[in-house]
């Protein structure tokens, strides 16, 4: 019996002697991918600098339980994920649109071209909006380099099977539209 309390003993001081979570290396750590992840669903800077700053308040807010947490990354995309749609549930998704589409057009290239680009991007997001929910979300999180199936697969709460019928759904999808549209892509 002595043994056995002993034994919980043990368990408890190393628990109690783990190092919390440094959220400052979190945020320098995950702070660009996170901002990619929201930027991608929310289309604006400022929404998406947000969104992020939400995360790492919610984090501050868990610091303690941290610990208990398997694969920060993911959990973190995730949050941000969230949110992110939970905002845009709030912002109609066309307002945005103009904006997002001429800060994706190169600065370099002459104006008359940035115009063309920028009307091609626009009509590739509004596409992109009619695409059913579950065919959007994974082909947003696939244009965020820095996630794999596995990991898009556990922020939308599907097998990695299904991601890939999803994502491969939705890329055949909108390239037919874009081509029945006249060939934009």
């Amino acid at each position: 019996m002595a043994s056995v309390e002993g034994g919980s003993l043990v368990l408890f001081s190393t628990e109690v002697a783990q190092p919390e979570v440094d959220v400052t290396a979190l945020v320098e750590t995950y702070s660009r991918l996170l901002f990619r992840v929201v930027h991608s669903v929310l289309r604006s800077q400022a929404e998406a600098e947000d969104v992020v700053q939400d995360v790492f308040v919610r984090v501050i807010e868990r610091h303690r339980s941290l610990q208990s947490i398997r694969d920060m990354r993911v959990w973190l995309v995730r949050i941000a994920w969230n949110l992110a749609l939970d905002r845009r549930r709030r912002i109609w998704p066309m307002q945005m649109d103009e904006s997002f589409a001429e800060s994706l057009v190169a600065n370099t290239a002459p104006a008359d071209e940035r115009l063309v680009e920028a009307q091609r991007i626009k009509a590739v997001l509004r596409e992109m909006e009619r695409l059913p929910k579950s065919e959007r979300h994974v082909l947003l999180l696939s244009a965020i380099e820095d996630l794999g199936t596995a990991e898009m697969a556990k922020v939308v709460g599907r097998s990695e099977s299904a991601v890939r019928a999803l994502l491969f759904r939705a890329r055949t999808r909108l390239r037919e539209r874009l081509e029945a549209r006249g060939g934009e892509r």
